[in-house]
């Protein structure tokens, strides 16, 4: 199938492209941008007039749910969701049941995936045994089955020198170790940012210096055994500081924030909304803006869903007893285009962060538009205004904190591999 994109306003972060071009496909692939190769007869044309055309999201957090969650959503489901946000590649965490510390494990969900036929799937392998924290996989093992990057998730490693052992095995091969920072003793309990809100509502919380003191540990652990490191969903103006510090050291480390934690703190938690409980917790006012500040800065290097489906019944519950998460997926795109318009940030820089800065961070060849490389290309009408309510979404989980919001910019067609996979109608 040969396609011809026409029209449209191509931004393609990489290669620094902001301007008007064609773009020219073959076979799944890249042939062209500007002009069409010789003897070059499109069976397809595509029109994009008014639209930005740009490469595939790359999402680097996202909970499939697939295997042991499928009451909360199916493969099907959020890999819908996935393309309907533009989404061509997207990195699973491990925390499934059973976690994916097996090599059989990633296979079948790789090959669940494939079948579908839809976007990307990169999974992140479990860094111990059953996510326990006591026992190192065997990570080689892992990684020729297809993970791409190994993490605990969610789950604490209390155990320092369990830690260790991992960073120092993970350095001498060159694996990337991804971690959440947070510390389990001090944040053992907490439902809400260590704040005035948290008190006034009676809720149990989690203060800063949960992240920064595993900030610490982790990064100078990072730095002992040069390992590289990514940190996952920075929730504080302290914890910016400190990976700030880590990058000017020439400390190997890399950073994400959940694309909620750049629009939302404490005080949208108002009358307990347990669509607002959140892990980490959304976090006052001060630490938003720094968390916005760092993503333009280039401090924090990816912004990512953080995509946790909840079934509606463990959200209909009082606050501190709700399951923490959001679904984002499909929210991705917006949301980001949301701050970058009110942070007067540059589109093609908004897009790195969502593109080109999340496949480097995953490792993986993705999130640009060049000659020979595969056609993953999101076109989407950055001013289309919608409204955000639970029947728009294709995720089975409609556990959004922006129900009701209305956001500019509408994916209209997600191209995987050079097939039109969504198609907004």
């Amino acid at each position: 199938m040969k396609i011809h994109i026409r029209g449209g306003r191509l931004i393609d972060p990489k290669s620094n492209t902001d301007a008007q071009r064609d773009l020219y496909l073959a076979a799944g692939k890249v042939v062209a941008v500007g002009h069409a190769p010789a003897e070059f007869h499109a069976n397809k044309v595509i029109d994009a007039s008014g639209k930005i055309v740009c490469p595939g999201l790359v999402d680097i957090a996202a909970r499939l749910r697939e295997p042991g969650f499928e009451y909360k959503a199916t493969l099907e489901s959020e890999m819908a969701a996935a393309v309907a946000g533009g989404v061509t590649s997207l990195a699973c965490l491990p925390d499934t049941d059973p976690p994916l510390d097996e090599p059989g494990l990633v296979e079948m969900l790789k090959h669940r995936a494939r079948q579908l036929n839809q976007a990307h799937v990169y999974p992140i392998g479990a860094l111990t045994v059953g996510l326990k924290g006591e026992q190192l996989t065997e990570m080689s093992q892992l990684l020729e089955s297809g993970c791409v990057a190994f993490s605990h998730a969610d789950a604490p490693i209390a155990d320092t020198q369990v830690l260790s052992r991992a960073l120092a095995y993970a350095a001498t091969f060159g694996f990337a170790v991804w971690l959440r920072p947070q510390d389990s003793y001090l944040s053992k309990g907490g439902v809400a940012h260590d704040g005035e809100v948290a008190t006034r509502l009676g809720l149990p919380a989690i203060p800063v210096v949960a992240e920064t003191i595993a900030l610490q540990t982790i990064l100078t652990l990072a730095e002992k055994h040069r390992a590289r490191v990514h940190l996952c969903r920075l929730s504080s103006a302290e914890g910016v500081a400190l990976v700030k510090q880590a990058k000017a050291r020439g400390v190997a480390v890399t950073c994400d924030v959940a694309v909620h934690h750049l629009h939302l703190s404490e005080v949208d938690i108002g009358y307990f909304d347990s669509h607002c409980h959140l892990i980490p917790p959304l976090r006052s006012v001060r630490d938003r803006d720094a968390l916005r500040g760092a993503a333009q800065d280039g401090t924090i290097d990816v912004i990512c869903s953080d995509h946790t489906p909840v079934d509606d019944d463990a959200k209909q519950v009082p606050f501190a007893e709700a399951e923490p998460g959001a679904s984002a997926l499909e929210l991705l795109l917006p949301l980001t285009l949301k701050w970058a318009a009110q942070a007067r940030v540059p589109l093609p820089q908004a897009l790195a962060r969502i593109t080109c800065d999340a496949a480097r961070v995953l490792g993986i060849d993705a999130g640009h538009l060049a000659p020979g490389h595969n056609a993953d290309i999101c076109i989407f009408d950055p001013s289309a205004r919608w409204k955000v309510e639970p029947r728009s979404l294709k995720s089975q989980g409609r556990n959004t904190p922006f129900i009701g919001y209305e956001l500019e910019g509408k994916v209209c067609l997600t191209l995987v591999d050079g097939h039109a996979i969504f198609e907004s109608r």
